[in-house]
């Protein structure tokens, strides 16, 4: 696999605290999930990767630019219908109203929300806005979907609804980037797990091989809490 995102030494240190520090970190998998404890900097280092925050050290280089979409633990839905969120993502890359419509459509179809098409976004369940959220990302065919903790939230027939969509987003080309406390949901989702902790990239490798034989001390400490 060719990396397609390279971080070299990425610091991230607002004021006196310091939540990343010098990590260094090639990507190449299509399914990359981040774990670590709270507090480690998994968001942080989402949101440097996303471009919503500047590093404060070192840079990021993309073997080419990727056309990306975010989703967040708690969705970020407008005040009008889950059809009218997913087309409002559209605006901008598909001027035609029609063909927007009908891409928003098809992607509420493939989201199973095409039935609440014309409810009011934010009256939906959890469950059901985060796929509204996940179908306005998968409207816009990103070649990068980044998750953060998509599922903290939610039960579990919720949960595996969105799992679901995430699988079809990476069968459909895109790659996968996200974090999760749920070692569960790595496991099934993930290609690679990139452990860190304190701030610092500590490990990185197999999804199998981590759950195995972890390598470092930090990590084997991370599944003992983790896993009863």
């Amino acid at each position: 696999m060719s990396t397609w995102l390279q971080l070299e030494r990425l610091r991230f240190a607002p004021g006196e605290r310091r939540i990343l520090d010098d990590v260094s970190l090639a990507l190449a998998a299509g399914r990359t999930v981040i774990l670590g404890p709270n507090g480690a900097g998994k968001s942080t280092l989402l949101r440097l990767i996303h471009g919503l925050l500047r590093p404060h050290g070192g840079w990021l280089s993309w073997r080419r630019p990727l056309s990306q979409a975010m989703v967040f633990q708690k969705p970020v839905l407008l005040r009008t219908t889950a059809l009218g969120n997913v087309i409002y993502g559209l605006k901008l890359k598909q001027p035609d109203a029609a063909k927007c419509r009908r891409r928003a459509e098809a992607a509420l179809d493939r989201a199973g929300l095409l039935h609440l098409a014309a409810h009011p976004a934010r009256l939906l369940s959890g469950g059901e806005q985060q796929r509204v959220a996940l179908a306005r990302a998968w409207a816009l065919e990103p070649e990068l979907l980044i998750l953060d903790e998509p599922t903290a939230s939610l039960d579990p027939a919720s949960t595996r609804e969105v799992e679901r969509i995430i699988k079809d987003i990476a069968d459909s080309g895109a790659r996968i980037l996200m974090t999760t406390h749920n070692l569960g949901q790595a496991r099934r989702l993930a290609e690679e797990i990139v452990f860190i902790d304190d701030g610092q990239m500590i490990e990185r490798t197999a999804v199998a091989d981590f759950f195995k034989a972890p390598q470092s001390a930090a990590a084997k400490h991370f599944l003992k809490e983790e896993i009863p």
